[in-house]
């Protein structure tokens, strides 16, 4: 497996710029998911480091080696793709087989490599099949070992799963996260699936309008998001955020005519700010940020309460239970202490003190 490095990466079609000043190191062994709302040009990146999209200007190493200017064949990648790009007329062994085929290897080193990967996926009993005879979740396990054959520095994965029902993709993420650690493979992976994100990642790198707005690990971003982008987008459900007035002292928040204390104190000038705290990290009970209920979701062991105050902004409170509450009924929500996001007014995080 190998490093990769991208740096001052832009991509631009005519005048219409869509990746911008990208700087990301990939290490070896790593699991890396780019995430990001459609148009964030996070499969443009993935596709510029497989070679298939040429770049503006900028590098690409993989293994230490430039590979900016060469074909995808001579970059030593292997890509899976969310349409499986499997061959029809093929059975599940030729498939896997065909890319080392072209390429000339020696049969006997071809027999090796299909037989491992076949036994690694559990794919024995579907060699003989073709693509219209296996379901969707077999394809995808079919195109991932036609890309473990290679014997690839680096596995590029395009939205693997996103043509798979609920619960073949919870389980063809799980064999994913077993491959990974099987093969310590080098990983690049897109996808907008929160979930896939959270669980499968080492690092996770959040993109919007073709900049990177944060790398770290998925729970640095779910407890420090960088910025108000980041906070929003990473966690499911989204973040409920406020507009609020941040004291003299930066030792609590009015929103609503509540004040809330912030546990650590806040570095920014007083004056306003966006409050932000999960649906997980705040509950309804006596004292809070007055709100009407505005609908019951009620998911059995847990559930939703989606609540609005007098400006008209939503909050989302998960509960445990039934929380017997009728629409229309008037509620006091408190954040959870210690659980406070501060945004300025340019979006980025505000220090505790």
């Amino acid at each position: 497996m190998a490093e990769v490095t991208i740096e001052k990466l832009h991509k631009s079609y005519g005048t219409v710029e869509v990746l911008r000043d990208i700087n990301l190191t990939v290490s070896d062994g790593s699991f890396v998911v780019l995430v990001g709302p459609s148009g964030c040009g996070k499969s443009t990146l993935l596709r510029s480091v497989a070679g298939l999209e040429p770049i503006t200007s900028g590098h690409i190493t993989i293994g230490g080696r430039d590979v900016s200017a060469l074909a995808p064949a001579q970059r030593e990648i292997a890509m899976v793709f969310q349409s499986y790009a499997l061959y029809p007329h093929m059975n599940v062994e030729n498939n896997m087989a065909f890319g080392l085929k072209f390429a000339g290897t020696p049969k006997d080193e071809i027999a090796r490599r299909v037989g491992e990967a076949t036994r690694i996926l559990q794919l024995e009993p579907l060699l003989k099949r073709r693509p219209k005879e296996l379901s969707g979740g077999q394809r995808q396990r079919v195109a991932i070992g036609r890309a473990i054959v290679r014997q690839p520095k680096v596995f590029l994965f395009d939205e693997p799963l996103s043509n798979l029902d609920a619960a073949l993709r919870i389980n063809t993420r799980v064999e994913i996260a077993k491959l990974h650690k099987l093969l310590k493979a080098t990983i690049i992976y897109v996808t907008h699936d929160q979930v896939e994100a959270m669980t499968l990642a080492d690092k996770i790198v959040v993109m919007n309008q073709g900049r990177v707005e944060q790398v770290g690990k998925p729970l640095e971003l779910y407890y420090r998001p960088a910025n108000l982008f980041v906070a929003r987008f990473i966690g499911s459900p989204a973040m409920n955020t406020l507009a609020a007035e941040l004291s003299r002292d930066g030792r609590s928040v009015s929103v609503g005519g509540v004040s809330l204390p912030v546990t650590a104190g806040a570095t920014a000038a007083p004056g306003a700010v966006t409050l932000g705290f999960r649906p997980e990290h705040c509950s309804i009970g006596k004292s809070g940020v007055p709100a009407k209920v505005d609908i019951v979701e009620r998911l059995g062991e847990t559930g939703f309460v989606h609540c609005r105050t007098a400006d008209g902004t939503m909050i989302l409170v998960e509960v445990k239970g039934d929380p017997e509450l009728e629409q229309g009924a008037d509620v006091r929500i408190a954040p959870a202490a210690g659980h406070l996001h501060l945004f300025d007014g340019s979006g980025a995080r505000i220090p505790e003190a």
